[in-house]
């Protein structure tokens, strides 16, 4: 099992979430500062980028689950698994935006704390 960073659809308020498969889930999470979030409209893409922290949530999956989700975030291409720091000291896997395709976007502001959280455009 791996431990998952998700920042968007993907979290429990996410229409994406079911994806996980009732993965397990972690509890909230911050990833350490460096980061950031811009908009693509219906859902956010997180860069290295920035002095910020993204808020979301821990899972625990599996291959089957990562595998799911790596077609459905478009990787190696338009998202990239790779390994983030969290403020905590651990590690964990998480989707990054290509660079490429986060040029000229908006970003999503931070918040009280210095933290980005993204929330659904329907609230």
């Amino acid at each position: 099992m791996e431990r998952l960073f998700v920042y968007g659809t993907l979290m429990r308020a996410g229409g994406h979430h079911g994806l996980l498969g009732g993965a397990p889930f972690g509890g909230a999470a911050c990833t350490g500062p460096g980061f950031a979030l811009v908009d693509l409209g219906a859902y956010p893409g997180m860069v290295r980028a920035g002095t910020a922290a993204v808020a979301g949530e821990l899972f625990r999956v599996d291959r089957a689950v990562l595998a799911r989700l790596d077609r459905f975030e478009g990787h190696p291409h338009l998202f990239r698994r790779a390994r983030v720091p969290l403020a905590d000291g651990r590690e964990a896997y998480g989707y990054l935006l290509d660079p490429v395709h986060a040029e000229g976007l908006p970003a999503i502001p931070a918040g009280d704390g210095g933290a980005v959280r993204w929330l659904p455009p329907d609230r």
